[in-house]
């Protein structure tokens, strides 16, 4: 097992739901990014999603993209991140998953990069945009890697396809509840019961759930449907308001933390 598979198990046995959290390498800068890990380790977060910066985020709405453009201007690269992991690795244990586009990692080497992601201390890897009909050789060097290779289902997928998605991911699914790009939104959908047990009747995979939560009710609501919930923008959103801030650790650190406790209640 490696660490999001032990997470996963961890809270199974405790009968507690995951809380994962999204935010943008880089922004503001490095040694931002590493101090926001140790703090959300001890805000309770179960598994934290670091975005690689790249120049056409096509996945991401208005508020990831401009992450990403804070985080190629704060000059991150992927070497530079997986240094920074290195430094996370000395103080925490949490769980690491590079949120990522292929381009990136075509342009290193597959096997290159998954290698030295794994030896960073990287965890899993969720490609934005590559389809499992083209992973059998990424797939292969993850596992060797040790690494989980995380896919997504969307509401849109057909059912066909989604059985092929899920039983071929590891480490967890990630379920993105509503159509379109990232982004924070006003209410949670309202098909997310029947949509989570469709793709659990064929995986006993975790299931995580996000796309648009923006508060600790609507944490609270998702996770009680799926294994967790996944919240991204509007941790983003937070970096962004309190960026230049000295206090940027301590406001979005209790942002989180008050997501993560309402998560935890159920």
């Amino acid at each position: 097992m490696n660490r999001i598979e032990e997470r996963f198990a961890q809270l199974k046995r405790a009968g507690k739901k995951s809380f994962v959290v999204y935010i943008g390498a880089g922004d503001p800068n490095l040694a931002a990014t590493r101090e926001l890990a140790l703090a959300f380790d001890k805000a309770g977060v179960d598994i934290l999603e670091l975005g690689v910066p790249f120049s056409d985020p096509l996945a991401d709405g208005l508020v990831n993209q401009l992450a990403a453009q804070r985080g190629l201007e704060s000059g991150t690269t992927p070497p530079k991140l997986l240094e920074t992991i290195v430094a996370i690795r000395k103080d925490s244990q949490i769980p690491i998953v590079l949120y990522i586009y292929f381009n990136l990692i075509h342009k290193v080497g597959m096997e290159k990069f998954i290698a030295a992601a794994a030896n960073a201390g990287v965890d899993g890897l969720l490609v934005l945009d590559l389809p499992p009909e083209e992973s059998d050789n990424y797939e292969a060097l993850m596992k060797k890697a040790g690494l989980c290779h995380i896919y997504l289902v969307a509401p849109t997928t057909p059912d066909a396809r989604m059985e092929l998605i899920v039983k071929r991911g590891s480490g967890f699914i990630y379920y993105i509840s509503r159509e379109g790009v990232t982004g924070m939104q006003t209410s949670i959908a309202t098909n997310l019961a029947s949509q989570v047990a469709k793709i659990r009747a064929h995986t006993d995979l975790p299931i995580a759930v996000g796309f648009g939560i923006s508060n600790p009710e609507q944490a609270k609501a998702v996770a009680a449907e799926g294994d967790g919930c996944v919240v991204g923008s509007a941790i983003v959103n937070q970096i962004a308001a309190h960026g230049k801030s000295p206090d940027l650790v301590a406001q979005v650190g209790a942002f989180v933390k008050s997501l993560g406790d309402a998560v935890k209640t159920i």
